[in-house]
């Protein structure tokens, strides 16, 4: 048993606790929160800084970690897809090492949970092994293609039968984004994923192209698919922001995580919480950054009570994967959302999403949220050089 004390302590699901103590069994279940004063001084582990939860990843993609530093930056979207698409000749063993770093990276970063886009099975094995909880997403598409979605629904669910199931981790079938998924694609994927507490990801609004394709067909995506040899002549522009396209064939039902949001604005959020009480928005800073030069405006979300949480992407769009390197990055260019707003989002709000919320997420009785030390400003504020320690 430990008894870990610091200047305050950050629950997430309670107020602050200054000088606060977290009892903790040697599996890392929280016993109890409380004052230092319940305490005999000689039995508390004392630590300078601020302590929260583990941090919970939302979206990142851990397959695609060895294209470290092999795409530029700045680029656009639709240049960095095409130089992700066309890289190949990477060899396996090179690609294995580059998973087994990343998730080790994300290890000591404080991060106890992840939702992992996999389209293939090489992170597999790492996450049977890993201490880190995995919601893997096997992600499909079919390049708005209706005649092949059932060849690729098939290829796909193989990748899903494969996935790591073990240890706590979950796995659900999920589609890629609007632009790249059929509506019969939507529609084998919405009855893949019938049982209860399923979350589904879904790229969303990540570049002015996506919308541009969709309220009058035109942008950058035309010449995109034109590139790659798939007709689109069949596509009839929908005269709303993409969006629409996917709240009108997912499930209501299923939590629905919305991921990037670059250019969402309040109506296509209003139009999101209407159609289902179980939306959550995972924000990637940094890569939004590393590939647009632009980040969604957060005060869109705010207002409209939206449940945000943080992702880190990949090492292909990010220079590292740090849960709070994207805290960070928010709250220097949108220094407007207090710290415990971003703390909510990077813990709490993220296991939500997951559906790991009984026991990550949250200091509280009776959980497993692991606990990491954050050095902080005065006023408890992120700074350039705020740090994370692991504790728990």
């Amino acid at each position: 048993m430990r008894k870990i004390t610091a200047d305050v302590i950050f629950p997430v699901a309670a107020p602050p606790v200054e000088k606060g103590v977290v009892v903790v069994n040697d599996e890392g279940e929280v016993l109890s929160v409380g004052e230092r004063a319940d305490h005999s001084p000689d039995e508390l582990e004392v630590h300078r800084g601020a302590i929260v939860p583990g941090f919970i990843n939302t979206h990142c993609h851990l397959e695609l970690s060895h294209m470290k530093g092999r795409v530029d930056t700045g680029t656009g979207l639709l240049p960095f897809l095409q130089k992700v698409v066309k890289f190949r000749d990477i060899p396996m063993e090179e690609i294995r090492d580059a998973i087994v770093r990343a998730d080790r990276e994300m290890y000591e970063n404080g991060i106890v949970a992840v939702g992992d886009i996999s389209n293939k099975l090489d992170t597999r094995e790492q996450k049977e092994k890993s201490p880190i909880r995995y919601y893997t997403f096997v992600e499909m598409f079919d390049f708005l293609q209706n005649e092949g979605a059932q060849k690729t629904f098939d290829m796909y669910k193989e990748v899903y039968d494969g996935q790591s199931d073990a240890n706590g981790n979950r796995k659900s079938c999920v589609p890629h984004a609007p632009y790249t998924v059929s509506p019969r694609l939507f529609s084998l994927i919405n009855e893949a994923n019938e049982k209860e507490g399923i979350t589904i990801s879904i790229h969303n609004q990540e570049t002015v192209h996506e919308d541009d394709f969709f309220l009058h067909k035109a942008g950058g995506f035309v010449e995109f698919y034109e590139s790659f040899g798939f007709p689109i002549h069949h596509f009839e522009p929908t005269g709303r922001t993409s969006i629409h396209y996917a709240l009108e064939r997912m499930n209501p039902d299923c939590r629905t995580l919305f991921v990037h949001n670059t250019m969402t604005g309040p109506e296509d959020i209003r139009a999101a919480h209407a159609w289902s009480d179980k939306v959550y928005w995972a924000t990637c800073a940094n890569a939004n950054l590393y590939i647009e030069n632009r980040m969604p405006y957060y005060r869109h979300f705010i207002d409209e009570g939206a449940r945000m949480t943080i992702g880190t992407d990949s090492l292909t769009s990010n220079w590292q994967l740090s849960v709070l390197e994207e805290m960070k990055t928010i709250a220097r260019f949108q220094s407007y959302v207090p710290f415990e707003t971003l703390l909510r989002w990077a813990t709490l709000n993220g296991a939500e999403a997951l559906g790991f919320e009984t026991e990550l997420g949250s200091i509280e009785t009776g959980k497993k949220p692991g606990l990491n030390l954050l050095s902080l400003e005065e006023g408890w504020r992120l700074s350039a050089q705020s740090a994370v320690k692991r504790l728990v």
